[in-house]
């Protein structure tokens, strides 16, 4: 082993024991002035490599959490003094850079807001000035999609050490669940401003933080390891949904009608259909439709005009389990494996998404053998469906 990956090696135990140190509270300020050396000399890398190593010791993801963000509090120093990436004007990162720039304005304003609630709740219109500037911040849950569906496949492809992934999507929730509580608090009749604040100091901590580990540790990692080129093909996947306030340049789609490769009609047994057909089906369907096959790879998605949940062609090709925040993997394992050993053949969730409801399912698919070939999910929003009475037998179209 060379003298470098040697003090490598010596800087990721000591980091590691560190960690253990201050989650379990053990000895924690002897532990931070022993491991000195190795906080002020910690970058990127370690940090991602360390939370990759912890992702895989079945921590508990609540404990995990916690431990993660006291250990980042003690390498602050350390992680705001690693130099700002320069990432090239209109490219994917400094794309995902302007608008982490435009949400810190946009905090700032909205503490101001704030302090005058808690100076003068009462005052008429600061309630709903306060809903007004909730919604521009909210926006922002579009650039953690684009992160989760278009950014992290790819760092997956490229590291061994993607795991880090996981736990950010985990935090992501965690702000979409404050963004929720903070939207249900200021519409209620009489805002409780005690829970407002809480809620408050929960997204800002969190939102912070997650821009801070992406500027400095995220970032910084992506450049330095990930192929120019493969990041600039992510520009096209970044308008279903659009980042929330810099945009990302329009870039020429083909059409469904444009399918590539051979016109030839498929045998379908009941028909014969061109590939370009196909698309047109799948895509005028009321539904989302994903594939994922006996492997657990996802193999393809349909694009409905109005897509339930986002999907990147970057997931093409995913392992499923890498397709979810860690709370729901589990979930995920156990309809893939029930289907797989015949136990099961369909599953079945609903769940509100604001003023919508969604059906999810699931169904194994099996060859005339039995043999299992992968799952289908199929979402569909059912509020209309839901409110449906009688019959109806006429056309009630309007001439």
């Amino acid at each position: 082993m060379s003298e470098i990956s040697t003090h490598q090696y010596d800087k990721a135990q000591i980091l590691h024991a560190l960690f253990h140190a201050v989650m379990q509270r053990n000895d924690a300020v002897n532990q931070i002035k022993a491991a000195k050396t190795a906080i002020e000399n910690a970058g990127p890398y370690d940090i991602i490599d360390l939370v990759d190593k912890l992702m895989s010791e079945n921590i508990p993801l609540a404990q995990l959490k916690t431990g993660v963000n006291k250990f980042l509090n003690v390498l602050g120093n350390t992680i705001r003094k690693l130099p700002e990436v320069q990432a090239g004007e209109g490219s994917f990162v400094w794309l995902l850079q302007q608008n982490n720039l435009l949400l810190s304005e946009k905090l700032t304003r909205f503490k101001t807001l704030v302090k005058a609630l808690n100076n003068t709740p009462n005052l008429a219109g600061l309630w709903q000035k306060a809903a007004e500037d909730l919604n521009e911040i909210a926006a922002f849950e579009a650039y953690y999609t684009i992160k989760e569906n278009v950014l992290f496949p790819v760092i997956e492809k490229h590291w061994t050490n993607y795991r880090c992934t996981q736990l950010m999507w985990s935090f992501h929730d965690d702000i979409r669940n404050s963004l929720q509580r903070l939207a249900t608090i200021i519409a209620s009749p009489n805002p409780d401003l005690q829970q407002f604040n809480k809620s408050v100091g929960d997204l800002y901590f969190t939102m912070l933080a997650i821009r801070l580990r992406d500027e400095k540790l995220l970032f910084p990692q992506i450049l330095a390891s990930i192929p120019g080129a493969a990041l600039d093909r992510l520009l096209q996947d970044c308008h279903d949904p659009e980042l929330p306030f810099v945009k990302a340049p329009e870039t020429p789609h083909k059409t469904t009608a444009e399918t590539p490769g051979s016109p030839e009609f498929i045998d379908l047994s009941t028909g014969s259909l061109t590939a370009a057909q196909l698309l047109l089906l799948f895509n005028h369907l009321p539904v989302d439709i994903t594939y994922v096959d006996e492997f657990d790879k996802v193999r393809f998605f349909s694009s409905p005009p109005h897509r339930i949940f986002p999907r990147s062609r970057a997931i093409i090709g995913r392992d499923v389990h890498q397709c979810h925040p860690p709370e729901s993997v589990d979930i995920v394992h156990r309809i893939i494996e029930g289907f797989r050993s015949g136990r099961k053949s369909e599953a079945s969730f609903w769940i509100k998404m604001k003023q919508k409801v969604i059906l999810i399912r699931y169904f194994a698919l099996r060859d005339t053998d039995g043999t299992y070939k992968g799952v289908i999910e199929v979402s569909q929003e059912i509020s209309e469906i839901q409110q449906l009475k009688g019959e109806q037998r006429l056309l009630d179209w309007e001439d």
